[in-house]
This record gives C-alpha cells, sequence and structure tokens, in this order.
C-alpha cells in the first residue's frame, strides 16, 4: 500500500512540470513513510511513497525496473495471488531478485500485457512506463478500492493518488459548479469528475494507455459481464458457497509481514471477517470505537461479543464530543476535494488508534451495496411491493411531515425514515433512486443557491451525470439497485471515505466482501436471497448465523455515523459562524446570503434539522477557504 504519482510530457513546456515531482511525491508521504524516489526518463517521471507491507527490504522499494532497465513501475496496492502468478513465471523463465508483489506484478505485465488484470486478485493502481516503446499505461482495479486520479492538456498527462499530489503541477483550478451542486445532494462528487475541471478521476475497473501525445481508456471488467445469470444453487447450497468464497478471500488478506488486525464493529460484516480471520491466527487483534456522550450511537457491546467469543485481542476507544473536534480540522485540511461524508469523522480516528497496535486491518466494507443491507434497500423493496403499510405511510405523510426529523434521536430518525419513504413512493424508480441517493432534492439544493451560481450552473450536464448514475435502474427485480450502488455509492463514497482515511493514518485496509468472486456471486444471486419483508442481507445473515453470537442479530442497524449537533453549538460555534460569515458568503456567490443567515438561527436554536446536511455546507467551506484561487 502507497502513493503514486507521475508525468508524461508531450514536449519541452511539459517536461519543465517535473521540477515538481518531488513536491507532488512528498504531498503523498503519509501514504508511505517508510521509503521515497522518483524515477526519470526525459519525458516520463514516476514518484512513489512506500508503506512496507510484503517483503521489507530495500529490494521492495520503488519505482522498480526490470534487469533489462525497459520497464519500470510504481504501484499502490496488494496483489494477494502473486505467490501463485510468481510461480507460473519461474516456470517460464523468470528469476525474481525480491519476494515483492510488486516484481511479480511487473513481471506479469510483461509476459502478459493487459491480459494480467484476468490474473490479479487484489486492489490496486499502478503506472508501467516502457521506455523502448515510450508508453506508459495506468490502471486502477476492478471495483475501485484503490484511487487513481490524472489531468491532461497539449503539453502532459499528471497522474496520482490524491489530489494534492496533481495540484503541485501547477494545474487550472477552475471549480466546477456541476460538481459543486452534486456534492451538495450526494456528499461526494461522482467519478470520473472533480471539483476541478482540469481533473478527472480514472473509473474503476479501466486502464489507460499513453502514447504518442494521445491516451485511451478501456476498460477491462465490467461486473454485469461477469455475472452468471442462471445460477442453480438452491438456498441452501448458495449459504454454503458464500462461506466457502468469502472464507478463501479472508484467507488471501491474511498475506502479511507486518502486524494486521481487523475493525470490529459489532455489526453482522465486520464479525463475519472476524470469525473467518480467527481460523487463520490465535492472535488477531480487533478494534472498535464508541461513544462515551453518545449512548444511541454506541455499539461496542456487540463488538466485544464477538470479540469474546473469538478471543481476539479487542481494544474498543470510548470517545468524548472532544475527541471528535480534535481531529475534525486535520482531516479537512487533508482533503484535496471537499467530501462531505461525515462518517469519515470516526474512520479517521478509528484508523490512527488501529495504526499505533498495526499496519494492516481488515474492514467489512461493501456487504451492504452486495447484499442489500442499507434501509433505503428494504424501503426500496416495500415500494416495489407495495401494500397497505406502504399505502399508509404515504397518506400520513402530511402528518408526519410535520414532526420532528433528526438522525440524533430514535424517534425522530424513525420519522424521517418514514417520510422519505413515503416521498419517494411518488416517484418513478429512476427518480426515486436518485431521491434515495440524495440528502437534500434538486429544488432544495437550487434553493440554496446564490442567483450568480445558478447563472452559472449548467443543469444539462448535472442530469448527464444523474442520467449516468441512475443509468441501470429499470425498476424489476433488484440487482439494478445494488448494480448502481456498486458502482457508484460504494467507489465514491464508501471506498473513498476508508481509502483516504486510513492512508491518512499510514494504515492499509482490506476489504474481503470486494474480492471479485465475492461480489460476482453475490450478484448472481436471486433477489429474494438478499432481501425479503423480514430481512435485509439474508443469505449473509443467515450463512453467518451459526458462528455468531445471537445478539447480533436482534440490534438495530445505525451506520457509522458520528454525533455532531451538540457541537454545531458549542465547540464548533466559532467554525460554524466562520464558514457562514455573510461577507464571506456574498464575496463566495455559491450560497444566497439570506439563505445561510436563516440556517445559522436553524443551527443555533433548533435541533429540527440533519446534521449531515449541515455538515456538507460547512465542508464545502473549508475547503473552499483553503484550496480556491480567486
Amino acid at each position: 500500500m502507497c502513493g503514486i504519482t507521475g508525468l508524461f510530457a508531450f514536449n519541452e513546456i511539459g517536461r519543465m512540470q517535473a521540477i515538481h515531482m518531488h513536491r507532488a511525491n512528498d504531498q503523498l508521504a503519509h501514504r508511505g513513510p517508510d521509503a521515497a524516489d522518483v524515477f526519470s526518463s526525459h519525458f516520463v517521471h514516476l514518484g512513489h511513497r512506500r508503506l512496507s507491507i510484503i517483503d521489507l527490504t530495500e529490494g521492495g522499494n520503488q519505482p522498480m525496473s526490470d534487469p533489462s532497465g525497459r520497464y519500470t513501475i510504481v504501484f499502490n496496492g496488494e496483489i494477494y495471488n502473486y505467490k501463485t502468478i510468481k510461480s507460473s513465471l519461474e516456470q517460464r523463465g523468470v528469476v525474481f531478485k525480491t519476494t515483492s508483489d510488486t516484481e511479480v506484478l511487473l513481471h506479469a505485465y510483461i509476459h502478459f500485457g493487459t491480459k494480467v488484470f484476468e490474473q490479479l486478485h487484489g486492489f490496486f493502481a499502478f503506472a508501467i512506463y516502457d521506455n523502448d516503446n515510450d508508453s506508459l499505461i495506468i490502471a486502477r482495479d476492478r471495483l475501485g478500492i484503490k484511487p487513481l486520479l490524472y489531468s491532461y492538456d497539449e503539453d502532459k498527462i499528471v497522474f496520482g493518488s490524491e489530489m494534492n499530489a496533481l495540484l503541485q503541477f501547477g494545474l487550472d483550478k477552475e471549480v466546477d459548479f456541476t460538481s459543486v451542486f452534486q456534492l451538495l445532494q450526494l456528499t461526494y462528487i461522482s467519478s470520473p469528475n472533480s471539483i476541478f475541471k482540469s481533473v478527472k478521476k480514472l473509473p474503476q475497473g479501466c486502464y489507460m494507455m499513453i502514447k504518442d501525445k494521445k491516451f485511451t481508456i478501456q476498460r477491462y471488467y465490467d461486473l454485469a459481464l461477469q455475472t452468471e445469470k442462471n445460477l442453480t444453487l438452491n438456498y441452501e447450497e448458495a449459504k454454503a458457497e458464500l462461506l466457502k468464497i468469502f472464507d478463501h478471500s479472508v484467507q488471501e488478506r491474511m498475506v502479511s509481514d507486518v502486524p494486521l488486525g481487523s475493525f470490529l464493529s459489532g455489526g453482522i460484516d465486520s464479525s463475519a471477517v472476524v470469525a473467518m480471520a480467527s481460523k487463520y491466527t490465535d492472535q488477531l487483534q480487533t478494534f472498535s470505537i464508541g461513544y462515551k456522550d453518545e449512548p444511541l450511537f454506541d455499539e461496542t457491546h456487540y463488538a466485544e461479543l464477538v470479540a469474546k467469543k473469538y478471543n481476539t485481542q479487542h481494544t474498543a476507544f470510548k470517545l468524548t464530543q472532544d475527541d471528535f473536534y480534535n481531529h475534525l480540522f486535520g482531516m479537512l485540511d487533508h482533503y484535496g476535494e471537499p467530501f462531505a461524508d461525515a462518517s469519515a469523522i470516526a474512520v479517521n480516528i478509528l484508523s490512527k488508534e488501529t495504526r499505533k497496535h498495526v499496519t494492516v486491518a481488515l474492514s467489512g466494507d461493501g456487504a451492504d451495496e452486495i447484499f442489500a443491507g442499507y434501509n433505503k434497500h428494504y424501503g426500496e423493496w416495500r415500494t416495489r411491493k407495495g401494500g397497505s403499510t406502504a399505502n399508509m405511510i404515504k397518506n400520513l405523510l402530511p402528518i408526519l411531515n410535520k414532526l420532528p426529523q433528526s438522525r440524533n434521536s430514535a424517534f425522530g430518525n424513525k420519522v424521517r425514515q418514514a417520510v422519505k419513504f413515503g416521498e419517494g413512493m411518488k416517484l418513478s424508480p429512476k427518480e426515486r433512486y436518485w431521491f434515495q441517493c440524495c440528502w437534500r432534492d434538486t429544488q432544495s439544493a437550487l434553493d440554496m443557491l446564490h442567483p450568480s451560481f445558478k447563472e452559472e450552473l449548467n443543469m444539462v450536464d448535472f442530469n448527464e451525470r444523474k442520467n449516468e448514475i441512475t443509468q441501470f435502474i429499470t425498476g424489476d427485480g433488484f440487482s439494478d439497485v445494488l448494480y448502481s450502488d456498486i458502482n457508484g455509492l460504494l467507489v465514491n463514497d464508501m471506498l473513498h471515505k476508508v481509502d483516504s482515511m486510513s492512508m491518512y493514518n499510514s494504515l492499509e485496509v482490506r476489504v474481503p466482501f470486494l474480492d471479485h468472486k465475492v461480489v460476482e456471486f453475490g450478484m448472481s444471486l436471486p433477489s429474494e436471497y438478499k432481501i425479503d419483508g423480514k430481512m435485509k442481507k439474508k443469505i449473509l445473515q443467515d450463512a453467518f448465523r451459526p458462528l455468531l453470537p445471537e445478539e447480533l442479530y436482534k440490534r438495530p442497524k445505525h451506520g457509522f455515523e458520528v454525533p455532531l449537533m451538540k457541537g454545531y453549538k458549542t465547540a464548533l460555534r466559532t467554525w460554524v459562524n466562520e464558514m457562514l460569515d455573510r461577507d464571506f458568503v456574498e464575496h463566495q456567490k455559491i450560497f444566497d446570503p439570506n439563505y445561510t443567515e436563516r440556517l445559522k438561527k436553524t443551527i443555533f436554536e433548533t435541533e429540527n434539522y440533519d446534521q449531515n446536511q449541515v455538515w456538507s455546507i460547512l465542508v464545502l467551506q473549508h475547503w473552499w477557504k483553503k484550496y480556491k484561487v480567486e
């Protein structure tokens, strides 16, 4: 696990940007604190920061070249089946100098070209330069677990693991207003776009080939094409097969030359990971966070039940409100583009504390998107099935809309969910999916905006991006929803959150549920195996029921949320006032100053608002002050 950056210059003007390579590489120091170097070959420059996981010797350092000097690689990620690939290459006469997976990946590409992607088990973003052919390939893993951004103009292409590395090359910083508008609704900016018009994200499952001052992007993996349409397993057989495939995935992800542990929230997903990982070590360390001041959000009791069952070395970090505030601004300053999923605060703290004990942690991310684990999934299933309960909620909407709606209380959260469900019933499947993805609807977002921002906003572009996100929704079955989540929410929100916060703290996080074989199997299952009127994530819960404490099946699903509302009124009050200062807002011309003045009054004097909607505004404002060039 590392950080990479690079420059492919098309002319001497582009080559002049090479003077920024070391500074760009240094921007990724948190991703790789163990070693750093830059490869230079006139028009091509590759930078690498290393977090040593496999083969801790200097021989595993990068950039790494093959013995002939023709090929050079920089690589961020892990190839879990590298020993199998290595054995195959040795039979072809390849002699290896190291025990690293990087050297295996390099020689595998030399021998198999772009066919190599079919062999790789793992997550990755890498670049390989062919000196003889003067070409460069950059690639991203099947599901987008590892990030890769790029920017191009007539003089060059630059790329890197994070926005802050790219910004060292003097890029045009014109803000993409459509991205801002999307952020205010989704809390993230969807691939391939970014906050800047000049920067794009390489889509998951794709590679870019650069040659002769041109580049092409090719898709090498499409989940829809890999999904078996006629799976004939009955439910009991499918449960057994899921356990088998997932067991293999966890076993592969245990390979490490440094201490390894696992996140453990006490939910089914992370508990399933721990149950399997415990088979392969009797010294598994597990980590969870809880909330001293907010019992509604605290779930450490369930994590401790699992830790006790599997005899793990468990550490629970009990957080106070001050812990959140103390970690908040460093995290926000780290963002190269605004990202407004508030649960990143908790992931940041969990990663920071976990890193004090281990260098690698397993995580349960991805299960909800594959097996239908979100409350919105249940709401969509109920809507498609119809019935008296659904119709009753729809008819009660006028009353429900008058009740308090807040994530900070059990009652308020139930009301909020019921209102969203009822409002969604009025919409078409595509519009309902978009509505369920958003933290605020399009009209509400428009009502917030400054008149001049509305004039600049390209609604045609926005609707094209919206259609891209909802393109797979048909309203039939349920796989259309899950496939859309995997291609959108998962890669742009969940995986981005975990990667950015874990690597900010120099921690590698591995996600066994996102082994492509697990994902392909899960997406091949009939919808009724995953969700019905009684249970979300049905087959996953049933498959692991014999392995997990029964108490886990009686707990409500909270998600990985953090309490912020009290802080807005107290410790963060000065910051809130600064971010929403009328003079700043009027000069910025994104938000209507009258709206932000009303918002401050709502924040400081009431509790009838969504803390996460406020968070998205504050995050954008904080980023704007730090990065925007007037």
